[in-house]
Formats: structure tokens, C-alpha cells, sequence
């Protein structure tokens, strides 16, 4: 079974997710970064493949793909680098990128290295869901990849319903449709948006992401959804701590996780 599978088979709420971008804030950090992020209890990783033109990230996020492409990261060298760790590695790895470097690097080589580094999922924003189901879902099945979708409170019930109908693992839901960084809070707007998520009865269970920065928004998440996703805060952390190490306990303890994240 999909390791993303067995996560949400075996632990229903409280699920927490890590975005880096690969590369990042040192060329050869990834491996570092995977398996501090694991030996500290984070149960989902997302490895952000960096690319010049990300249109669904903040300015924190941006700048960690700069400084990462400056440092040289590609991706067959992040293949590499996963390759080299797959070994160690028990929780689910789950790829984030976008369309243009993908599809250079060829779509059908692109999942069959995922699938043998040890990935488990892929998110492809800019990836138009029509087009998923048209050309690309048949290759991504055929890798036991998980494809993972985005909607927003501007996705409509008919979209969602159809995601909901043909992909697995998870739905990624965006607190709003704006880019990702750090919010201090979930205003009344955002929060009848997850309650109007949770009244559809979706089969897939559902991760909220962008904007999950302190104690306030992860509760938030964890009391709308299955779990949360966390990116932009992690990101500042590798950057302002000596180690990816430290930036791993320093998450820990300013979301205030101890004794809610576990080994899984």
C-alpha cells in the first residue's frame, strides 16, 4: 500500500506535513533535512523541487528557489540525494513542483524516479486537473503515485467532487487563494470555508495548508481537517538557525507541538 495511504489508515487527526525546498539553505541539505524532520516526529514530508517562477508561493518561499537553483539543484541531482537516503526513510515523501521543470525532465522519468527514491505522492499546482486526468493520471498510477490536488475557497462543489472521485491519498486544501506565508490567524471567513468542506462528505481526507505559522492557525487546521501543512515558517527557520537540526526542535517549540506530534 501507498505509505500515504497507510499514514491516514493508521492516524486519522492531528497529522502534520513539512515543506522544504530542496537545495536549501545548502546545496547538499536535503538528506539532513528528511531525516531530522522524521526523527522528530513530523509524519508527512513535502520536498519542494525549486523552480525561478513560482506562482503559488510567497516571498519566503521564492527566495529559498533562488537561492536553491543558485546553489546548483536540479533534478536529477535531488534524485541523487533521495536515492541516497531511501533506505532510512519510513514516512511518506511526497514531491512539490511545477509543470515547466517536470516536463523537461520528461513526465514518465520524472514518476519513475520518484517511484524508486521512495516517493510516495506528487503536488503539481499548475497542473490543470483536466489534463491530469487526460494524459497524466494513467502514468502516475502505473508508479503508485498518489497525485495530490489543490482547492481553494474559490474551487466550486463540482470540482472538488471530481478530485475527490479520482485521485487518492489526500486533498490539499489552500486556506485561501492567495500565495503561501504566515498567517496569525483564521479569520471567520476562512473557517466557514473548512466547515463547508467537512459538510461534503469527502471520502479523501484533507490537509490545510498555507498560512499555518503559530499555535492559533495549527489548531485551527487540526480541529477542520485531518492535519496541517507547513512551509513558509519552516523555511525562515532553515534559514535563521545554524543547522537544519535546530530548525526542526525550533518548529517544534514555537508552534508549542510538544507532546502532539508522534513517531509514527
Amino acid at each position: 500500500m501507498n505509505k500515504i495511504n497507510q499514514l491516514f489508515q493508521h492516524k486519522k487527526k492531528e497529522i502534520l506535513s513539512v515543506y522544504f525546498t530542496a537545495g536549501f539553505p545548502q546545496l547538499k541539505d536535503t538528506g539532513r533535512i528528511v531525516k531530522a524532520l522524521q526523527a522528530n516526529g513530523i509524519d508527512m514530508i513535502e520536498v519542494g523541487i525549486p523552480f525561478s517562477d513560482p506562482m503559488a508561493d510567497g516571498p519566503v518561499i521564492q527566495e529559498s528557489s533562488t537561492i536553491a537553483l543558485r546553489n546548483g539543484m536540479n533534478l536529477k541531482l535531488l534524485f541523487s540525494q533521495l536515492s541516497a537516503i531511501a533506505g532510512e526513510i519510513c514516512i511518506p515523501l511526497v514531491m512539490m513542483g511545477y509543470l515547466n521543470p517536470i516536463m523537461q525532465y520528461g513526465f514518465g522519468k520524472f514518476c519513475r524516479d520518484c517511484c524508486t527514491t521512495g516517493i510516495s505522492g506528487i503536488i503539481i499546482p499548475d497542473l490543470p486537473f483536466d489534463d491530469y486526468l487526460n494524459h497524466y493520471k494513467s502514468i502516475a498510477d502505473d508508479h503508485h503515485l498518489n497525485m495530490i490536488m489543490l482547492i481553494t475557497p474559490e474551487t466550486s462543489e463540482e470540482r472538488i467532487r471530481l478530485i475527490d472521485a479520482h485521485t487518492e491519498g489526500f486533498i490539499y486544501m489552500v486556506s485561501s487563494a492567495a500565495t503561501t506565508g504566515a498567517q496569525k490567524s483564521f479569520d471567520e471567513k476562512k473557517q466557514a470555508y473548512f466547515r463547508r468542506i467537512n459538510s461534503m462528505g469527502l471520502r479523501n481526507p484533507r490537509l490545510i495548508g498555507f498560512g499555518i505559522s503559530n499555535r492559533e492557525t495549527l489548531d485551527a487546521a487540526f480541529e477542520n481537517a485531518s492535519g496541517a501543512i507547513i512551509g513558509s515558517k519552516f523555511i525562515s527557520l532553515l534559514k535563521e538557525e545554524n543547522t537544519p537540526e535546530e530548525a526542526v526542535v525550533l518548529l517544534n517549540y514555537e508552534l508549542g507541538m510538544k507532546g502532539i506530534i508522534h513517531n509514527s
